[in-house]
Parts: C-alpha cells; sequence; structure tokens
C-alpha cells in the first residue's frame, strides 16, 4: 500500500451522462464561465492514422469534435494544447441511450457569492436551466434548479 504521506492526488473529472452533449457543454460551459474543450488537433490526428472513424465525429463550433463526448473545464487550469483536454477541474459529457431517470445522487453547488443567488437563478433560467423549487431551512436557503436535460443543481 502507498504511503499516504508521499502518495500524489488522484486526477479526477466529472462525467454526466446526456442525450447531448455538445447542448450540454455549451450550457454548462456558459453557466459555470467554463471553456468548452476544443479537441480538433487531436481528432484530426486519429483520423489520419485510423484510429477514429468518421462517423464517430461532427462539426462543432466550426470545429471536429467528438459526436459523443465534449468537456468544459476551468479556464485558468491547465490543459494539454496537443489533445485540447483540461488537465484540472472539468467535466465531461458523454451520450447515452437511455433517458434520465430520477434524483441525481450527486449534483453541483453553485455559490455566485453574496447577495448574488436571485441574479444567478435569473441567468442560469436565461440560459436554459428551470428552477424546481426554493428551499428555506433553519441552516439556510437554496434554490434547487434543473440544467436542459433535467440534472439537478443548487444555487446558493
Amino acid at each position: 500500500m502507498a504511503d499516504t504521506e508521499t502518495a500524489r492526488p488522484i486526477h479526477w473529472k466529472i462525467v454526466v451522462d446526456c442525450a447531448d452533449p455538445q447542448a450540454q457543454a455549451d450550457f454548462w460551459g456558459a453557466a459555470l464561465h467554463y471553456t468548452v474543450e476544443d479537441n480538433n488537433a487531436l481528432i484530426e490526428r486519429l483520423l489520419e492514422l485510423g484510429a477514429l472513424p468518421r462517423e464517430a465525429t461532427i462539426e462543432y463550433r466550426a470545429r471536429l469534435a467528438f459526436r459523443d463526448l465534449v468537456g468544459v473545464r476551468h479556464p485558468d487550469d491547465p490543459y494539454d494544447e496537443e489533445s485540447g483536454t483540461g488537465l484540472g477541474r472539468r467535466i465531461l459529457f458523454q451520450r447515452v441511450p437511455e433517458a434520465k431517470a430520477g434524483k441525481n445522487r450527486l449534483h453541483l453547488d453553485l455559490h455566485p457569492g453574496p447577495g448574488l443567488m436571485a441574479a444567478e437563478v435569473e441567468r442560469l433560467t436565461e440560459l436554459g436551466a428551470s428552477v424546481v423549487r426554493e428551499v428555506k431551512e433553519g441552516h439556510g436557503e437554496w434554490v434547487v434548479m434543473a440544467d436542459p436535460e433535467g440534472n439537478e443543481m443548487c444555487v446558493h
């Protein structure tokens, strides 16, 4: 077993199953002020090598993109310039055939800052989110929202 004092933290990303990865990336990129990843150079290399079939790609934002995957990354975090893939905080949207069913077991809490909750809820609504319910409890208040595909988030 590795010594916890010398073990390096594990790199991670959140993966969201969805019906339309590009639409989700557009929404969440705008919602979080994140950068949508540009994998065009990687895809061109994979196509040239015959390692990726053309039908696995689409044109998205006037560039080649993976048909079934697209990520968004924090604009200040490092990324691999050859692949366009973020190396820090990122969310990957992955196409799946089945629709969302039931409540998310994992969701994002968005904290726009003191006094900014109402404005943030309005901004997210304009981007395509919907208000699920407003919560006021003894330890605080927040708004439960859903993204365009129904994935929950909370705005505090």
